[in-house]
């Protein structure tokens, strides 16, 4: 209707963050609201915020104070804070960032309805930080804002770990499984809109369905996933390492439409650290796991991310994670330098890192890998692999392969021409640490000149 409320979504923090932001659009769209993101003024701007790092927090805080300032100018009215900082921080974040109409936890996607009707007609700001009960949203209502071929979904909500440095099981809470069924609707509506690739996410995927099976039913998921029409692939994101079992294993082998690629945050390798981190195993573990994964999965890619300057690291426990590198030779490294989160064990532990000792390290392990990623990346020249079209400009079509998850690993440059939207085979000629280059099967122009990288991969945050 055209005198429908404008609203603007402001989205911060992780693909969790755009899943739920998407599920708010779609809610308040229902609901009679016109959901904007380009409108100059708006009647209420929701701020999504991101909890997880200092950073984060910084960033959010930024983005609160900026919409505070629209709304003083009035190209807004009510400002709603929303998601992890609210959840984390409660009544301390009306202190830092006061004057918004509202607070508002995480898991009250389906309920945003009536929670901007509310803001809208009440004068008082709210505060709405009860323990999170992950109210998923109808499966039709989601309103898309990405590409339409491609789409996260996810699979359950919080975490069961106890891991000393992470703040998520403290605002996202326990582990949440969302229903089979429910799950496979969601995919079967993606498909409905045009999606190809699906890939599902969870602080977690590896327990997921436990909670309400009394069993791990990845392999169950991944075969019913595997039947959607219209999916074509399924990327599963992210691994937890002790639960990356022989059974999903064995379902990433055989179900054609899942991709051959583990997103697996080992975050150290060294005992010491990890015991300190309350984490599993150790480095010779996860490289015989590594062994077993590649003797089922040949072309596997194998994604993990490190903390460098976790308190009390060693220059010896640090070396391990170098060595560990050399060992493994896998695909895509990330790193991040231990961030002193407030509420967590590892705030209050001893032998704090310097932070130029962080950077350092930091740098010394991504220089390591960087090299072993250009040698890996290397031993695809020559050899044929499927690319998801993404954009088509000046001879090139540039996508992602089964090997590059959206958003922050490599791309693929193709000489050539194809929908977007497609899979295609390119053939790779050249390769880069990050980026590998080709041109599409069966093309033999030449390019008018090299296609340079749309951006540079980076990690993802520990999960």
């Amino acid at each position: 209707m055209a005198d429908a409320p404008k609203i603007r979504i402001v989205t911060l923090g992780c693909a969790k963050n755009e899943v739920d932001s998407e599920e708010i659009a779609g809610v308040l769209d229902q609901g009679g609201y016109a959901v904007d993101g380009a409108a100059k003024k708006t009647d209420v701007t929701i701020i999504n915020t991101c909890g997880f790092l200092e950073s984060a927090k910084e960033e959010s805080l930024r983005a609160i104070k900026e919409a505070l300032r629209e709304r003083k100018a009035g190209r807004t009215g009510r400002v709603i804070v929303a998601g992890c900082l609210a959840q984390r921080l409660g009544a301390e974040l009306e202190r830092l960032a006061p004057g918004a109409d509202a607070y508002v936890g995480v898991g009250q996607m389906s309920r945003f309805n009536d929670i901007v009707q509310a803001t809208i007609e009440r004068r008082q700001p709210t505060l709405d930080v009860t323990p999170p009960q992950h109210l998923w949203a109808d499966v039709a209502t989601r309103a898309r804002a990405g590409k339409p071929w491609s789409a996260y979904l996810k699979v359950s909500e919080g975490c069961d770990h106890q891991c000393t440095f992470c703040t998520i099981p403290s605002f996202r809470g326990k582990h949440d499984s969302k229903p089979i069924e429910r799950v496979v609707a969601e995919a079967k509506q993606l498909a409905k809109t045009g999606c190809r690739e699906i890939n599902l996410i969870a602080q977690d995927v590896t327990q997921y369905g436990y909670d309400l099976y009394r069993e791990f039913t990845l392999p169950k998921l991944l075969r019913e996933l595997n039947a959607v029409d219209g999916i074509d692939w399924i990327r599963i994101l992210y691994f937890y390492p002790n639960r990356l079992t022989d059974e999903v294993i064995e379902a990433m082998a055989t179900l054609p439409k899942v991709l051959p690629y583990i997103d697996i945050p080992l975050q150290h390798v060294h005992p010491d650290t990890l015991r300190r981190m309350k984490r599993p195993w150790d480095g010779e573990r996860y490289l015989r796991l590594f062994e077993k994964v590649r003797a089922s999965i040949p072309e596997v890619a194998i994604r993990t991310t490190f903390i460098v300057g976790f308190p009390g690291e060693t220059e010896e426990e640090f070396q391990s994670v170098l060595d560990f590198l050399d060992a493994a030779q896998l695909d895509r490294v990330g790193a991040f330098k231990f961030s002193r989160e407030p509420g967590t064990p590892s705030h209050d532990m001893p032998d704090q890192v310097p932070l130029k000792l962080k950077n350092e390290r930091y740098d010394r392990l991504m220089r390591r890998q960087q090299s072993i990623s250009l040698a890996v990346n290397r031993g695809w020249i020559g050899k044929s692999l499927p690319m998801l079209v993404e954009e088509e400009r000046d001879g090139w079509v540039v996508g992602r392969s089964f090997r590059d998850a959206p958003e922050i690993d490599g791309l693929v440059f193709a000489r050539g021409s194809a929908p977007l939207g497609s899979i295609i085979e390119v053939e790779v000629e050249d390769a880069e640490p990050y980026d590998l280059y080709g041109a599409v099967e069966g093309n033999d122009a030449p390019a008018p000149r090299k296609m340079m990288p749309l951006r540079m991969a980076g990690p993802r945050a520990p999960q």
